[in-house]
């Protein structure tokens, strides 16, 4: 009999209804009767959670006004908010690299993926990179990435090979959510290097995943990340969504991006938020609430359906709007609660923080290009004084302190942030000197990172 989505719908529904029952029941009982033998050790556990294509202003805690993300929100109160936290890279490839090795992308060939295809079997992360699993692996840490890779499909280029224990997700870039297929119409759910099949929205499955995970009893600390595909396209919210269309081109179909609405992606987001509330309150439920450093935030800005206020450009620019993510840190303890900070951080300062967290260090030769963000996280003073860099085929970017260097195409500007986080006056005829030595640091970091793609 032929499987139509609105079948295929239905049945999950009643299958996950049934489950939720199943879980609802533990829950109470692990409410009712908490474990006591669960480990503590001076070493936190780690949960990193990263949402994908998740813009600034998409959760409530950050402006979004059409819709609530009351758990997430609560990771914010309970901790520290970022105001000026950015991604690696605008595109989610690039980002994931620089997340996974904490160096920034261009330093390797598959953060220069623009981001990864379907098709593409020629490129991945090397095989002999360190990573942040294989570097806490080796200090004693458990670990596992519960969601999207993205950084190469080959066996010595997936998870496994880079230090994680367990991997539960898709090696693709976007997913159905309810047939869990690749652009190419093609399975892309895997336990570990084998395909699986699961009845259920993706965004459940990979939070039943990270509560099993997350509730299990140890001997060792663990860490967790977990990278949710929400809320990338396609447009697909619990109850359904649009329908992808699955071809036989050798590219991703543009049609697996295509359609959607805002109440789509309310219902999208709704559902990560709840993930989110379900795997805090495991963590709570075994006693290792305090124990346990969480990070959150997103691999790039938002696309056509985020709200960016105040910003202009969305993912694939180099412009705020593509770059500057939501991030939140708690850890109840350590990290003050009801905290805002101005710090600017990138992604690969999580890498740093987390290996900081654990007592791990770089390994040799391959030094991390992120700061500890320990000291600010702790309650310290924000300090200003760092420049970050982008890159692109065909943008460049800079950021120090208040000034913001973008090249696109020819096009080359100076933005002051403290008045225009819009980025439309140009300040670079008034402000030569200072356009002249963003664009020579730029142009001296690039020149330390792998060439381009042409152009």
């Amino acid at each position: 009999m032929k499987l139509t989505r609105r079948k295929f719908v239905k049945s999950a529904a009643v299958g996950a209804s049934l489950l939720l029952g199943r879980l609802s029941s533990v829950a109470k009982t692990h409410s009712t009767h908490p474990p006591a033998a669960y480990l503590k050790t001076s070493r936190p556990n780690v949960i990193f959670i990263l949402a994908d294509d998740l813009g600034w202003g998409d959760l409530s805690c950050y402006g979004r006004p059409d819709y609530r993300t009351p758990n997430i929100d609560l990771l914010a109160s309970q901790g520290t908010k970022f105001t000026d936290a950015y991604s690696a890279s605008a595109l989610c490839t690039p980002t994931r690299c620089g997340f996974i090795t904490g160096r920034y992308p261009a330093r390797l060939k598959i953060g220069l993926t623009e981001p990864l295809s379907v098709t593409n079997n020629l490129v991945g992360l090397d095989p002999g990179h360190p990573t942040i699993a294989s570097l806490l692996k080796s200090s004693g840490y458990d670990t596992a990435l519960i969601g999207k890779w993205h950084l190469g499909f080959r066996p010595e280029w997936g998870p496994n090979a880079h230090g994680f224990d367990e991997f539960f997700g898709v090696l693709a870039g976007a997913a159905d959510y309810f047939l869990h297929k690749n652009g190419l119409g093609k399975p892309d759910l895997y336990e570990n290097l084998t395909p699986v099949r699961r009845n259920g929205y993706l965004t459940d499955l990979l939070t039943e995943r990270a509560v099993n995970y997350v509730s299990r009893r140890r001997t060792s600390p663990f860490f967790l990340s977990l990278h949710y595909t929400a809320p990338h396209w396609p447009w697909q919210g619990p109850k359904g969504g649009e329908p992808v269309t699955f071809t036989d081109k050798t590219i991703e179909p543009i049609t697996m991006g295509g359609g959607g609405s805002l109440k789509l992606y309310a219902e999208m987001m709704r559902s990560l938020d709840d993930g989110v509330g379900r795997v805090m309150k495991a963590l709570k439920d075994i006693r290792l609430n305090t124990n346990t450093l969480v990070i959150f935030t997103s691999d790039n800005g938002g696309e056509r359906f985020s709200y960016q206020w105040p910003f202009s450009g969305q993912k694939g620019a180099l412009l705020e709007g593509g770059i500057r993510v939501p991030a939140i840190v708690r850890w109840p303890g350590v990290t003050p609660a009801h905290r805002v900070t101005h710090q600017m951080a990138i992604t690969m300062d999580w890498t740093a923080t987390i290996l900081a967290a654990a007592e791990t260090g770089a390994a040799h030769g391959y030094p991390l290009d992120g700061n500890d963000l320990l000291p600010v996280i702790k309650g310290a003073s924000a300090v200003r004084d760092r420049t970050f860099f982008w890159r692109l085929r065909t943008q460049d970017a800079a950021r120090e302190g208040k000034w913001k260097y973008v090249r696109r195409g020819s096009v080359r500007t100076l933005f002051d942030l403290s008045i225009d986080e819009r980025e439309q006056a140009d300040f670079s005829e008034k402000n030569p000197a200072i356009m002249q030595r963003l664009s020579s640091d730029f142009n001296k970091w690039s020149e330390q990172m792998l060439p381009r793609p042409s152009e």
